[in-house]
């Protein structure tokens, strides 16, 4: 990785400011966590800290309040939550700069989680003045917020400054330790597996995983925009016009490594348990929602062979069934092809999840944006700003 990790830090008696990614889903105006997963996957790294004797500043931002204090926003139930995780007690800042957080500092062993850090504008601002009182806060500095990566925010750049040691923390280091294998130097046959609507979304992750991998399958509503680009018909099926010439330039360039579905599950209308057929030639009134089997059984082969394979995005509209077949059977393959396989946050993993197969997948990423750049060859600047070994 090149860059410090929580591991060569001296932690006895000193405060650290460990950065993480508390960005859980709320319900019941703030009141109720719906999952606690990210909490859960700073545990490793925040008990590391503690058997090895430093206090703790937890920092996290919680959804979009842009720059204003929103009480259904609090990071305060993720304060009882991990209280409870941890077994024992975790103190809530009323803020998190200031001196009502000053006076509160933690002793070594003990842990206190700072309030939602974008209820100040000046966090996502990147603002050295507030940057600097974050790290007013801290002897060393540890960032495990994957999540967050891929943002130049006070919390996840700025504040690196003003600290003596910036390093990784456990999941972090996880991450990057994943996403580097199979992109930097993977085990071959590499293949690549790419879902989701648009083609904008992924272009630069296409172009750049084109250069890594030996295959590259194409699903979900972005291989429409493909399709067209090769003159074929594809009904009423989403397509990104603006987008056919880059496609056609792609397949030009690497029509040899890119693979399409060849056969369709199309409906007249997106709905759950729609009427639906399979063709390989999209009628004029129909949309593609789905590959069909021919493509899984094409897919699937490839994925057998493969030693390494990288997933981002569903194959059909999953939520909606039957439209999720061809995510679910590609789920399946993958865990069941024994690869090194790393899954991109967000739809995926949650495809992943339906297939009942998380525990046979070498890594699910816990960050979607961030996966995903660090997928197009994209510097993090949250991991670019850590201290080099």
């Amino acid at each position: 990785m090149g860059k410090l990790s929580i591991q060569d830090l001296d932690l006895q008696g000193k405060r650290l400011f460990i950065r993480v990614d508390f960005n859980v889903p709320l319900a019941n105006g703030g009141q109720e966590i719906t999952s606690d997963k990210r909490i859960k996957a700073s545990v490793p790294t925040i008990e590391y800290a503690l058997e090895h004797g430093a206090g703790l500043v937890l920092a996290s931002h919680l959804g979009r309040p842009k720059g204003k204090v929103n009480p259904e926003m609090s990071l305060k139930p993720c304060a009882a939550r991990l209280s409870e995780i941890l077994k024992r007690p975790v103190a809530m800042a009323p803020d998190c700069v200031g001196p009502s957080v000053t006076a509160m500092l933690p002793k070594p062993g003990e842990i206190l989680l700072l309030e939602n850090l974008r209820f100040h504008p000046e966090e996502e601002a990147n603002d050295p003045g507030f940057s600097k009182e974050l790290a007013s806060l801290c002897d060393l500095y540890v960032n495990d917020a994957f999540g967050t990566a891929h943002r130049a925010h006070a919390s996840t750049v700025g504040m690196i400054a003003f600290v003596p040691q910036a390093a990784a923390g456990l999941l972090m280091e996880k991450e990057l330790k994943y996403l580097s294998m199979v992109t930097q130097n993977p085990q071959r046959p590499a293949v690549a597996i790419l879902g989701g609507a648009k083609v904008s979304d992924k272009m630069d992750v296409i172009e750049n995983l084109i250069r890594i991998v030996d295959r590259l399958m194409i699903g979900g509503a972005m291989a429409y925009t493909f399709i067209k680009s090769k003159g074929e018909p594809i009904g009423k099926s989403l397509v990104e016009d603006d987008k056919l010439d880059l496609a056609r330039q792609l397949m030009k360039d690497h029509g040899d490594k890119i693979l399409l579905p060849v056969d369709h599950v199309v409906a007249a209308e997106l709905k759950e348990g729609a009427a639906n057929e399979v063709v390989e030639t999209i009628p004029a009134d129909q949309m593609g929602l789905d590959i069909g089997p021919a493509t899984i059984d094409l897919y699937s082969h490839e994925i057998a062979k493969a030693k390494t394979i990288i997933w981002n995005g569903p194959m059909g509209v999953f939520e909606k069934p039957p439209f999720d077949k061809g995510t679910v059977a590609l789920a399946k393959a993958v865990a069941a092809s024994g690869a090194i396989s790393v899954v991109g946050g967000g739809d995926s993993e949650k495809a992943i999840k339906s297939a009942g197969v998380s525990d046979k997948i070498s890594h699910v990423s816990t960050g979607g944006g961030a996966s995903l750049e660090f997928l197009a060859g994209i510097e993090l600047p949250g991991v670019a700003a850590l201290t080099d070994k």
